[in-house]
């Protein structure tokens, strides 16, 4: 089965409000989309989402880099997978993002062909899988009013954005603690924005709050700092700007650095790279978790197929369509409002509107 034709879009989706992290702010899901075709009439589709201040990539940067990618592959044969990918990460090894919609499409056409569902035909099965959903930098009295609104649909984790001064994220957590109780876990996620001194200070301070772990608290390449942090937090460490493929595993793994690793398709490359790091994470007994950029439903029901089909995935972060003020995706997962619920059809089972896809700017190479 060889590829036949790859086309790449410009996939822009609006969002209700602007977003805000420790590293900045973004007021559109700028994403690509890449649809290859084979010489059977399969087509497999791919997302990336690029985020600049986490990949170094943007959307600008990924259609620019598609192209040659794209003629790479053409005249390849489709269900070769892994010798796809690795050609173009050695091709284009800093751009992993644009490389996770090459890779995703690649898995969707191969999991067609052999009439699996991508779950499925990475060797696992449907599971129960839940999402948290994110409460985005706010003042801690806005962050609280929206994590009581969002109690009333039963959340089993709420995820708080972090990473800016001591007392301001103290008060951010306590704050959000108070509204909702004591009973569903809170989950938070720095950005790299803290030193040392600093993570000490609000990890020990929110400690006794039923905090489940913190993400990326230091800079990524800070890992004698993650290991000291990591000895003395009353908080769980989880990697996530410090883990972008298996070496990087591989380190945090020898140094001991973290308690869990956050994959993200987006930032690994895609599934190939993806399933590489938990291998790593499974030979040295740390759990995962799977997160996302802001991607549509297309990209995270990818995500979720790759959770399912690994118990060593500990936790959901597949929150990323929640901020989208449209919803261009056609099957795909649902959700149920946390319940995460696959489509059993062959491969990704999700596709794109035309009426949405007619509108996007597209590039065709055959």
């Amino acid at each position: 089965m060889k590829i036949t034709a790859i086309s790449v879009y410009r996939f822009d989706i609006p969002l209700k409000a602007p977003i805000a992290i420790s590293l900045g702010t973004i007021e559109h899901a700028r994403n690509l989309l890449v649809q290859i075709d084979t010489d059977t009439g399969l087509t497999g589709w791919g997302e990336g989402s690029p985020f600049w201040m986490i990949a170094g990539e943007t959307q600008a940067s990924g259609l620019a880099a598609a192209p040659d990618m794209a003629r790479l592959l053409l005249g390849r044969e489709a269900t070769d997978v892994g010798g796809c990918v690795d050609t173009l990460a050695r091709y284009l090894p800093n751009h992993p993002t644009t490389r996770s919609a090459f890779d995703m499409a690649l898995y969707d056409v191969a999991a067609q062909a052999a009439n699996l569902p991508l779950y499925a035909y990475l060797g696992g099965s449907k599971r129960p899988l839940v999402t948290d959903e994110t409460i985005y930098l706010d003042t801690p009295e806005r962050m609280a009013d929206i994590a009581r609104a969002m109690l009333a649909k039963g959340p089993e984790a709420i995820k708080l954005k972090l990473g800016t001064d001591a007392p301001t994220d103290i008060a951010r957590v306590r704050a959000v603690r108070q509204a909702i109780g004591d009973a569903v876990p809170i989950r938070t996620d720095a950005n790299q924005g803290w030193d040392v001194p600093t993570a000490v200070a609000v990890l020990r301070a929110i400690g006794n709050l039923n905090v489940q772990y913190c993400e990326q608290p230091l800079r990524r390449p800070d890992l004698a700092g993650l290991r000291h942090l990591r000895s003395i937090s009353p908080v769980p460490i989880m990697a996530d700007e410090s883990l972008f493929d298996a070496a990087d595993a591989l380190r945090l793994a020898r140094e001991e650095a973290v308690d869990y690793f956050n994959i993200k398709l987006s930032k690994s490359g895609g599934i190939w790279e993806a399933l590489k790091i938990n291998a790593v994470a499974e030979a040295a007994y740390t759990r995962c978790m799977i997160g996302c950029m802001s991607e549509s439903r297309l990209g995270l029901t990818a995500n979720a197929h790759v959770a399912s089909a690994r118990p060593n995935v500990a936790f959901c972060d597949l929150d990323g369509c929640f901020e989208h003020a449209y919803d261009p995706i056609q099957g795909g997962l649902s959700y149920h409002p946390y319940r995460i619920e696959l489509p059993d059809a062959p491969g990704i089972g999700a596709t794109v509107d035309p009426a949405f896809l007619a509108d996007c700017e597209k590039w065709v190479f055959d």
